[in-house]
Order: structure tokens, then sequence, then C-alpha cells
């Protein structure tokens, strides 16, 4: 977990980025997802919402091991070494009660246009627990 306390790359990623790409595993194989997402303070927690009638759902009941790309590519003809992305490991899980009220406020802050979606009884709001960060900055 060190690269969580190195976390300048990280720190300006999860500041200036509002949606990552989410990796899960099912049947079928491999599946990304582009998410909006927030993250706890302390940068080992990040919360995203799903519908439930969705491939990424159905993937993360089968296997929660998930993993998630935040990255600042500006799209076109890049500069890749100017660029940096950091990879979260971790699991996601549902999350309920008291802890999914006050991870719920701080994600609708940062994404007020989902908070109806956030609300739909469709909806699942998960939590990804970080077990690794792998920051890359600057591409060679």
């Amino acid at each position: 977990m060190s690269a969580i306390e190195s976390g300048s790359t990280l720190e300006r990623l999860v500041s200036g980025q509002r949606l990552a790409v989410l990796a899960t595993n099912g049947p079928a194989g491999p599946y990304l997802s582009l998410v909006a997402f927030a993250a706890s303070a302390d940068r080992r927690s990040f919360y995203f919402i799903t519908s439930r009638n969705t491939r990424k759902w159905a993937n993360l009941e089968e296997e929660s091991r998930v993993a998630l790309l935040i990255d600042d590519r500006p799209g076109g003809h890049a500069d890749f070494s100017r660029s940096a992305a950091v990879t979260i490991t971790g699991t996601a899980l549902e999350i309920t009660g008291e802890e999914r009220d006050a991870a719920l406020a701080l994600y609708k802050a940062r994404h007020p246009s989902l908070a109806e979606f956030a609300a739909s009884p469709g909806s699942a709001f998960l939590k990804v627990t970080a077990t690794d960060l792998y920051p890359v900055d600057g591409f060679k």
C-alpha cells in the first residue's frame, strides 16, 4: 500500500478527474465500464453507482475483485510523456446503512446530476476498498 502514501500522482488524478474505468470479470471474460467516482479523504475507498440490470453488476455479483483506472488523457495526439494514470486494485462491495449515507453525501456533492440515479431502487452504491495502487507519471 505504499503507493497510497506516496500519493502526489494519485491526489492530482483523484482531485482532477470525475470518471474512471472499472474492470470487472465475469463468465464472458473481462469487461470495462466508465464510472463516475468519488473517493474518501484518505484515498483508500472509491465509490460508484451502477444499475442492477447491467453486465457490470452481474460480474460484481460473481467476482468482487476489480481494478479502477484513473487517468488524465486529453484525447487526440497527446504527449504521453506528460500523461499520468493510477490503477487501483481492490474489492467492490455494495454498502448500506450509515456507511452508505455518509459516502453517498460525498458522492452526490461531487456528482449532483446523479442524485436521482443514486436514489433509484434499481441502483446499487458500491465501495471499492483499495488493496494496491500503481501510479504512472509520464509514460516512456
